[in-house]
């Protein structure tokens, strides 16, 4: 029996380190109205853990009644009565924060990673991870450069040498973190870079480029060390948040992809993930994980792939897209379009349309 939990709040979780946590209300309320999400993946019998089964069981219910073949998981607000009879657990993202749940939960040590591999899962998340793979991509189609400062000094040098920089938080969360800063750095960026140098130590410094279109590439990193590919993912996303996923087959995917980049391309980057991922992982993660890519313009009109934009260890809505896009839609040869979208009206909902 496997022990599934959605805490989306789980990057910011991780950016504070703190085991002692309280996430802010909008991480809560969406933990609370999507908490269900698991049971797409969920065998027959696995617990999900929730804040409320009477929400979770409604909202799935809605779900499910679309799916074909969906599986039939046990919904739970304690797992004290499950406690020895998990065998596994398998969270949206792993931090310090919700191995200190899960204990006070009930659950043993044995099914818990301990300090050291939690830092280690840390460290990766760091964008740093990010920038030692983007020259390992690099290739003709393109572009991509990302360096970390760990001085007010270092990164102001670095700002003025760009006609457009954008300082990125080393732990952050759906665009936030960011700060785009034109040719100099104003006192109020200078306040933000100092605070954030004092609590992450250091702050990572890229050239702006004029995004075009955001999509994804999603993994799973394996067990014996490999990296394996999943799926393609084109979200949407609004003021940095994330909004929405297209469900489709990977080769209707592709051909959107195709209007603005050669295939082989995406195939090279992918192929160059799964090959150069491992050695930087050193089997310190293990699960699924994705890549945020974009399309950027040129100045004369040309696209070019910035192909790892981040890296996000832990589950993303694009693995559950493609988990969804496969219950919504088995057949591997229908060229239907639909799009995933998490609305938000009082409360947050998962909401599937044709386009």
């Amino acid at each position: 029996m496997t022990l599934h939990i959605f805490n989306p709040e789980h990057d910011i979780a991780l950016a504070s380190g703190l085991a002692n946590f309280t996430a802010p209300h909008a991480g809560r309320q969406l933990r609370h109205d999507l908490g269900f999400l698991p049971a797409l993946w969920a065998e027959d019998g696995d617990v999900v853990l929730v804040d409320d089964v009477n929400v979770a069981e409604r909202a799935w219910q809605k779900c499910r009644h679309h799916l074909h073949g969906a599986k039939t998981p046990v919904f739970a607000e304690s797992i004290h009565q499950y406690g020895g009879k998990v065998d596994g657990v398998d969270p949206w993202g792993w931090d310090a924060a919700l191995r200190r749940r899960l204990h006070r939960n009930g659950l043993g040590e044995r099914l818990l990673p301990d300090s050291e591999h939690l830092n280690g899962i840390r460290r990766l998340s760091h964008r740093h991870t990010a920038a030692q793979l983007l020259p390992l991509l690099r290739m003709d189609g393109t572009v991509g450069e990302a360096f970390e400062c760990d001085t007010v000094e270092a990164a102001r040098q670095l700002v003025q040498s760009q006609e457009m920089a954008v300082m990125k938080a080393p732990w952050s969360s759906s665009g936030r973190g960011l700060r785009f800063v034109n040719g100099s750095i104003t006192e109020q960026t200078d306040a933000w870079l100092r605070h954030l140098l004092e609590r992450q130590g250091t702050v990572m410094v890229e050239p702006y480029y004029n995004k075009v279109k955001d999509f994804g590439m999603e993994f799973t990193a394996q067990t014996d060390g490999t990296v394996s590919y999943e799926g393609l993912s084109l979200f949407h996303t609004k003021n940095g948040a994330y909004t929405g996923n297209i469900l489709a087959t990977e080769n209707t995917k592709r051909q959107m992809l195709s209007r603005y980049l050669p295939l082989p391309l995406l195939d090279e980057v992918r192929n160059g993930i799964c090959q150069q991922l491992p050695g930087i992982f050193e089997g310190k993660y293990v699960g699924p994980f994705g890549v945020d890519m974009m399309v950027t313009a040129t100045k004369d009109s040309s696209c070019l792939l910035h192909p790892c934009v981040e890296i996000n260890l832990r589950r993303t809505m694009g693995h559950v897209a493609l988990t969804l896009a496969r219950l919504v839609n088995p057949s591997a040869d229908d060229d239907i379009v639909r799009v995933m979208r998490i609305e938000f009206n009082n409360y947050y909902k998962l909401t599937v349309q044709q386009l």
